[in-house]
């Protein structure tokens, strides 16, 4: 058994108390979903940090997982979750920006078919690794251009990008199943907001959530 596998419980800062701390936190900020809730509780969120920033895991924060990306935000997660949930739980959902795998193991708590595609090919084995320790058998991932998503299995329910584009591609919207949802954050380094597009009567709906700060979404592999 692995180190990840054997820790998943963990002790101290990661404990299931911290845990069930950080999920109250959530819903005192406006998270109501119960199965999003308690995909934060289940997901041992310590795994997908480094371990030196182990006993920060359950801080409501986003933290560095190198090559210039982070882990996001709890809140952030849940609540772009929340949203895709919104009207349903689809049944297939790309993922856009793998980063640490966390995002994806949330989705993976509770839709049945999770695709993610990432640029960075580096973090890519440890979260494959990662996925194999915890039982994600559910989730598929693919090193590639974001802008492209993953056409192979499209169309998809629902499609969540974890890095913001200062417009939504082409390419997502068009892989975006009727009565689908997509829930990105859209804009530049000057601002950008949250935005949920629903594909309805073969027309795409926009609207504006919230404000909220993204790395960038770039193009192409690296």
């Amino acid at each position: 058994m692995t180190r990840e596998a054997r820790s998943a419980e963990g002790v101290g800062m990661t404990s299931q108390r911290t845990r069930d701390r950080l999920v109250e936190l959530l819903a005192r900020q406006g998270i109501e979903e119960p199965r999003v809730l308690e995909a934060v509780r289940t997901v041992p969120r310590h795994l997908f940090v480094d371990e030196a920033l182990e006993s920060r895991a359950y801080d409501n924060t986003p933290l560095p997982i190198g090559h210039g990306q982070t882990i996001s935000q709890p809140w952030v997660v849940a609540r772009m979750t929340e949203l895709l949930l919104e009207h349903g739980v689809p049944g297939r959902v790309l993922e856009v920006g793998t980063g640490s795998g966390y995002q994806a193991a949330i989705l993976a708590q509770i839709v049945p078919e999770v695709y993610s595609v990432e640029r960075v090919g580096a973090l890519i084995p440890a979260v494959r690794q990662r996925f194999r320790d915890l039982g994600y058998r559910n989730v598929m991932i693919r090193h590639g251009d974001g802008y492209e998503g993953w056409p192979e299995y499209a169309p998809y329910e629902g499609i969540i990008v974890t890095a913001a584009p200062e417009r939504v591609p082409e390419a997502l919207l068009g892989q975006l199943a009727e009565g689908g949802r997509l829930v990105a954050p859209v804009g530049g380094p000057g601002g950008q907001d949250l935005r949920v597009v629903e594909h309805r009567d073969g027309a795409f709906h926009q609207s504006t959530i919230s404000a909220v700060s993204f790395v960038p979404m770039l193009r192409g592999r690296a």
